[in-house]
């Protein structure tokens, strides 16, 4: 998301105890668009890692399953949630991600690399434009909003959705920031903006409460 700023992206490598981590792409929800697999390379070719990819429209790899478990991490980019699952599903790459997850290879990815790992999320996938809950994969609890900051609308319908009981208590970030998790449990908030936030957004007393969460900025440590 952040050609010239890789700040969140070394955080990911970090992650994996790896010197030169494998780090595999997952473009599913962009339709394994070739310009996203350039840009892709083009950023992770810079960092102390062995950079591949996984094309489900053009596949490569005879057997995924075994690709999958074989790699430090997984990134998955953004694009449409809606169609990421459906593919996923019909791969069986929903199983093999949650084995590969629970032998702790790395997971992690934006917009809708990050909504699918939620039980749910906010989402315009469906329909461009109409934001509504979209069911996930279920590796971590409640609800997920990406792009707090970025698309107007997402925090009004966000706290809307809550309220009205069609998505769960969850969290929302603004763009830059990532959620980390270790297992299910949510232990960082990081930032490679040095203003952006994290949130959780939520039912307390039957009204909709939102409490920001200050990350930490990855850029401050950089230098």
């Amino acid at each position: 998301m952040e050609p010239d700023n890789l700040l969140l992206d070394r955080y990911i490598l970090e992650q994996s105890p790896s010197p030169t981590p494998k780090v595999c792409f997952l473009p599913t929800a962009s339709g394994d668009s070739d310009n996203y697999i350039r840009r892709f390379y083009d950023a992770f070719t810079q960092l102390d890692c062995r950079p591949r990819y996984i094309n489900l429209f053009r596949p490569t790899h005879e057997d995924l399953d075994s690709f999958i478990q074989e790699q430090d991490i997984i990134y998955v980019g953004g694009g449409s949630t809606f169609n990421l699952l459906a593919l996923w599903k019909a791969w069986g790459l929903d199983k093999s991600l949650r084995q590969a997850w629970e032998n702790g290879v790395v997971l992690a990815g934006l917009s809708a690399g990050s909504i699918c790992w939620f039980e749910e999320g906010l989402s315009d996938s469906i329909i461009p434009g109409q934001y509504q809950r979209l069911e996930a994969l279920g590796f971590l609890p409640g609800s997920h909003c990406p792009h707090y900051d970025g698309e107007s609308k997402r925090p009004l319908i966000y706290r809307q959705q809550i309220g009205a009981g069609n998505l769960s208590s969850g969290t929302a970030a603004d763009d830059g920031v990532a959620l980390h998790y270790i297992g299910t449990d949510l232990k960082a908030v990081v930032s490679s903006r040095p203003t952006a936030k994290a949130y959780w957004v939520g039912l307390e007393n039957g009204e909709v409460e939102e409490r920001a969460i200050a990350p930490r900025y990855l850029g401050l440590e950089a230098g």
